[in-house]
């Protein structure tokens, strides 16, 4: 019935325990915290069956109960109980999707408003709201590191940190091209506009990464921070660039009043983009055969949305569908980050 192997979870927790157990356990420290992870993924996956299990259990005696006392006015409840079962259910079943190596990390989400000045920008600072509202909807903290507004309306760029379990994992399905199509309030003509923004996804990577990085290849930029923060921020030079040479990628972080604390998190933000970079050059290489890459670009979008002359949102990977744009742009996305998880699994 379940994904998992309840009886080979149970026996991989006991070989993690076991080996924690050993006196010199944490000579290696790395490989220490490696099996700490483990136990706790391992504990977790366990924690999941049982409560999908206990659902199950509870639908089954409500029945049993309605067939032995002949009373129909518990099928409310019964009904009730068998959404929640389901709702279970298909959580578990998307959890067991999130099986990637950075899946249950934290996330940096970064959003570039595209061509088209105003419109463009106003579109990016409308998508920066919706994915706040979705984290604070499924309860994961957010700070926003970097933030360049414009002077007239919107913002040209913002990477904002979303913490909490399986963040990374569920926010890969937003990664790529969004399109909006609206009349534009800033049109004195009422004309349609279609606009464009890029949205970015990081994992947040612990401290003892897999990757070098030279700091000859380095260019660091200090500069003063733009944001909010008070006076302090705007007369010290806190703010950190960070620009590796090689490859060209650029980050930023402003967020702290500390010029050391900003480098710090730029260079995880630029660790983890030139670990993902190592990643898809790997995944180009087998995709190239299979003829199956879509590069990330203007006019690629993953997703169209149509305030105008209809009310609709649709992911084109997926072809998930969702009338009530207001809604979608309040942080209800789950659909198309459910659907894009089972079809990447298929």
């Amino acid at each position: 019935m379940f994904l998992f192997d309840v009886s080979k979870l149970k026996e991989t927790k006991k070989s993690y325990e076991k080996e924690m157990q050993k006196p010199d356990f944490w000579s290696d420290v790395e490989r220490g915290q490696n099996i700490s992870q483990s136990l706790k993924i391992v504990n977790d996956k366990i924690n999941q069956v049982f409560q999908v299990q206990n659902k199950v259990e509870e639908v089954e005696v409500m029945i049993q109960l309605i067939e032995e006392e002949n009373d129909e006015s518990y099928v409310p409840e019964l009904n009730a109980l068998i959404k929640s079962a389901e709702k279970e259910l298909e959580a578990f079943k998307l959890k067991t999707l999130l099986n990637g190596k950075y899946d249950k990390n934290n996330a940096i989400l970064s959003i570039h408003a595209g061509a088209g000045g105003t419109e463009a920008q106003d579109w990016a600072e409308m998508l920066m709201r919706m994915y706040l509202r979705w984290a604070e909807k499924n309860q994961y903290k957010t700070e926003v590191l970097d933030i360049l507004s414009d002077t007239e309306a919107g913002i040209k760029s913002v990477a904002i940190m979303i913490q909490g379990e399986y963040a990374y994992g569920y926010l890969m399905a937003e990664k790529g091209v969004h399109r909006l199509v609206r009349i534009s309030p800033f049109d004195s003509a009422k004309k349609r506009h279609t606009s464009f923004a890029s949205v970015d996804i990081m994992p947040v990577l612990d401290d003892d990464s897999e990757i070098d990085i030279n700091p000859v290849d380095l260019k660091i930029d200090t500069y003063r921070a733009s944001g909010a923060g008070g006076q302090h921020v705007n007369t010290t030079d806190s703010a950190v660039r960070i620009t590796h040479i090689p490859t060209g990628v650029m980050v930023s972080c402003q967020n702290e009043r500390s010029q050391h604390k900003n480098k710090a998190t730029a260079m995880k933000m630029l660790m983890a983009k030139l670990i993902e970079i190592r990643e898809e050059e790997q995944k180009d290489e087998i995709d190239d055969i299979q003829g199956k890459y879509n590069q990330i670009a203007w006019g690629s979008q993953i997703r169209s949305y149509v305030f105008h002359p209809y009310s609709m949102v649709k992911d084109h990977r997926t072809n998930a569908e969702k009338g009530n744009v207001q809604a979608v742009m309040d942080g209800d996305i789950d659909l198309f980050i459910n659907e894009y998880l089972k079809a990447k699994s298929k």
